[in-house]
């Protein structure tokens, strides 16, 4: 009789551990990474990773590079009170140490670094851009990822549906106002006779497919998604609009007035040059969302023959 009952509590036992809770196992770049219970405590060591940590609804409680990320990256927006742990290529494994963390998370680029960051905590190494990837599409594994580790799945379901709610609404703002017609060329400068051009393979393109603009730029660049070129190379693509992207240089609408490069360019002489707020280019999924309303915006009030 005793027998036959501990058999049965043996089974009901065994029912009952999953309920409870198992340690959970994620793969990543670098190996496994096993939590015991949801974390409480998570630093981020490159912005991509505090923007999905913020988009969660979960506040680190250090970053790397925390004023850089208030000047460049600014939305989601990061609070004053979280602690900066030094910079995104060398953080301080002293000053994450001492924010006693239960999860990190980080990149490739601090791979060298992980078994060290390892013995702090359990570290979570997810690289949004490498060679060969899709920003975008990584960026998404990575919040879904994180979504399950915090326990914040359907916040990060919530996340993405209104990211694609948002790309299919500018999207018919876009048709209805009749400026889909020509390719768009996305650019930064880098001063008056050279920019940063964005390609087909970085993490603006998936805004320009979504809302239904082709990319003047085809041709590939490195692995962030972006070629540093010079003006006269704009000048290849004689049918696209220009968008510049803030942060401009002092100085540079002044120096254009004056610059050959710029003012014969075709979309200078056709009125066809747009400015737009600056949106990090570098990042995770929110970036796609604040580049459709801008570039929507601008797109539709109108262009110049100059930098404004």
């Amino acid at each position: 009789m005793f027998t036959k009952h501990r058999s049965a509590l043996a089974g009901l036992i065994l029912l009952l551990l999953p309920a409870v809770g198992l340690p959970q196992t994620w793969n990543h770049e670098i190996g496994k990474l096993s939590l015991p219970k949801t974390p409480q405590r998570v630093v981020a060591l490159n912005w991509a990773a505090t923007e999905a940590l913020l988009l969660l609804g979960v506040t680190p409680v250090g970053v790397a590079d925390k004023a850089g990320y208030g000047t460049w990256v600014q939305e989601p927006t990061l609070p004053k009170t979280v602690t900066n742990v030094g910079t995104r290529v060398a953080p301080s494994l002293e000053a994450i140490a001492q924010l006693k963390p239960d999860l990190i998370v980080t990149s490739s680029e601090m791979a060298p670094a992980a078994e060290m960051l390892q013995k702090i905590a359990p570290t979570y190494v997810v690289s949004v851009y490498k060679q060969g990837s899709r920003p975008y599409d990584k960026a998404r594994e990575m919040l879904i990822t994180l979504g399950q580790m915090l326990n914040r799945e359907s916040r990060a379901e919530s996340v993405l549906a209104d990211i694609e709610q948002t790309l299919e609404q500018q999207r018919k703002r876009l048709r209805q106002a009749g400026v889909t017609d020509k390719p768009v060329a996305l650019v930064n400068f880098l001063d008056d006779r050279h920019v940063r051009v964005y390609t087909p393979n970085g993490l603006y393109q998936t805004t320009l497919e979504h809302l239904g603009l082709a990319n003047a730029w085809q041709q590939p660049g490195n692995y962030w998604g972006f070629s540093a070129v010079g003006l006269e190379a704009v000048a290849e693509t004689p049918r696209s609009r220009i968008v510049v992207i803030e942060p401009l240089i002092p100085g540079l609408a002044k120096n254009l007035e004056h610059s050959p490069f710029w003012t014969y360019l075709p979309p200078v002489q056709n009125r066809e040059i747009y400015r737009i707020p600056a949106v990090w280019p570098f990042g995770g999924v929110y970036p796609v969302k604040r580049l459709a309303t801008a570039l929507a915006d601008a797109l539709i009030e109108g262009g110049s023959n100059h930098v404004r």
